[in-house]
Parts: structure tokens; sequence; C-alpha cells
């Protein structure tokens, strides 16, 4: 198992770009290379789900934009996040050249062919796109997941059926119980000569200490090129009520991770506002300004119960809709 200083050695080869080596005016928020994928991203992404959680249309369209215009490239998505209304929501504040801004991502649930095809073609539409920049198999949380994935007629052939088609120009997966299901989710893929192009997992000050994504998934996923999109800095949001870390602290420390993107939360102007001054000009934590951080958050940290992600199924929308994975 890689130590610290040998994840980041390694992250700096897998996510650097010249922007990170000095050239960036302190105004700029740093972006990253996704993996192999080619496509260079923010380092701070805006999440898919507290943007369709807006009393109206106008405010999650206003709130959208103005990322935009802040600097963030990266947008979160999914298809079953507030009853589509994310989608919705989002594929408005993309219209008059907004879209082109951008790296469009969303996830879908289906299992299974059809099902994951007809997700697949109501997202596109939701978001009034013909082209998704990447599309992710959503909450891989269950042992079998991978095998239903990869099965004949299961959902990766959709996948690779509108990648064939100009619908989706990368895949990946996400997910968030446990390390154990991604490592086999990314040696499933090995088996049938495939690598995702990205992964999504939580990453945070939290699981760094326990059945850690940091420890056990990342130096895999890096080790095959794959872009890394940390989620759940803030543990959406029930690290914050350990009292051990402040919301700065959190994003401080995922963003200095070898991530390629941090998608993060944003339900209001004043939360995009504080997101932002944290990116802007953002320099990686040294390792010792980390472990402090960690030595903060060890003993909270210890019974898991700031996870609810990965013990519980507060999280679990496929569990609460299993409808939606066909």
């Amino acid at each position: 198992m890689m130590n610290r200083r040998e994840l980041l050695k390694l992250a700096m080869a897998a996510t650097a770009t010249p922007l990170l080596a000095g050239a960036m005016r302190r105004e700029e928020i740093p972006r990253r290379k996704l993996g192999r994928t080619g496509e260079v991203v923010t380092v701070i992404g805006l999440g898919g789900y507290h943007v369709g959680m807006q009393k109206t249309e106008d405010e999650s369209v206003s709130l959208i934009r103005a990322a935009i215009d802040g600097g963030i490239t990266f947008l979160d998505n999914c298809w079953d996040y507030n009853n589509g209304q994310s989608e919705l929501r989002m594929g408005k504040a993309l219209r008059d050249g907004y879209r082109q801004k951008v790296f469009l991502m969303t996830k879908i649930d289906g299992r299974d062919h059809a099902t994951a095809a007809r997700q697949i073609d109501e997202s596109l539409r939701r978001l009034g796109t013909d082209r998704l920049d990447l599309l992710q198999l959503h909450e891989v949380i269950r042992p079998d997941d991978p095998e239903r994935i990869f099965a004949k007629g299961g959902a990766l052939e959709a996948v690779l059926a509108a990648r064939d088609a100009g619908k989706v120009r990368f895949v990946g997966f996400t997910g968030h119980k446990s390390p154990a299901i991604h490592q086999h989710m990314i040696e499933t893929a090995d088996a049938h000569g495939f690598t995702w192009d990205t992964v999504q997992m939580p990453l945070n000050v939290m699981d760094a200490h326990r059945d850690s994504f940091e420890k056990v998934v990342l130096p895999l996923a890096l080790a095959r090129g794959m872009g890394i999109i940390g989620m759940k800095p803030m543990g959406d949001p029930f690290i914050l009520d350990s009292k051990t870390v402040t919301p700065v602290e959190c994003l401080q420390y995922t963003m200095s991770l070898p991530v390629s993107v941090c998608v993060t939360g944003i339900d209001s102007m004043a939360i995009l506002e504080q997101d932002l001054r944290v990116a802007r000009g953002f320099a990686p934590l040294s390792e010792a300004a980390a472990k402090a951080i960690l030595a903060k958050t060890a003993a909270a940290a210890a019974s898991g119960e700031f996870e609810k992600y990965k013990h519980t199924q507060h999280f679990d929308g496929t569990v609460q809709h299993p409808e939606w994975l066909g």
C-alpha cells in the first residue's frame, strides 16, 4: 500500500498541468488533467444534486450560471437527482452559449441495456444537449453490481453503444459504499479487457482513517490512468457535525489529493462565493498541514458516525427505488 508521499508523487504525474506549475494568475481556478482523457477541468466541480433544490427554477439557473461565470468548468449531475429537476434546470442554465463553456457529466442507474439506454436518452433531452462529455454508472454499491453491468445485455452495452453513436465521449462509474466494491468494479473491467475513463468516490478527512477509498481505490485508479472525481468532501454535510474541521479545511484536504476534480454541493450564492474563494489560486496543502487536519479528525472518524453514506442507506437512492435499476 502506498504511503501519502508516494501517492502525491504519482498524483503530480497524473494530474499536473502547466497551470499548476506556476503559470496561473492568483484569481484563476487551477485546472488538472482528467486522467488519460486529454481533457482539463477545474479542480472544483459543481455538484448536481444541490442545484435542483432551490425554490424556483430561476434561482437554480442563476446559481449554475454564476458558478460557470465564476470559472467552474466541471458540472456533475444524475438522471435521478430531484426527480429529474436537477438535469432540467441545468439544461436551461446551459442555453445561450453556456454549454460550450463546460465539461458536462451525468449518471444513470440502469443495470440492463434497455433501462440504461432509456435513461441516457432522457438525460440528453433534459440537459438539452446531443452529447455528454462524461457518462457514469451511478451507485455501484452492491457486490454484484459489476457482474450485472458487464453481463450480456447489461448496462455497459448500452453505454458503449451510446459512445459509438456519439452521444457520450467518456465513461466511468461512481459509488459511495465500499472501497472493496470499487476495487471489484475496476478488476472486473480488467478481466474484460476494459478500462474506465473515470471513477468517482468519497474522498475526505474522515475516509482517510477507516475503510478508505483514498488508501485502497485511489492507487488502483491512478495506476490505470483513470480520471479521479472526488466527492462528499464534507460528507454531505455530516462531517461538519463533528465540529473538528471547517468547510474550507474539508475542501482543501480533498483538493490536495490526486483528484482531477473535487465535486461539492453548492446550494446558494453564499456557498458558491465561499468555495470560489478556496478554489481560486489554490495550492495543495503541505504534507504537514494535511497531517494536522487528519490528526484533528482521527478520533471522530473512528466509529464511522460521520460517514453515513458507507454504513446506512441514507444516500442509497437505488435501494429506496429499485425500479431505477431496471
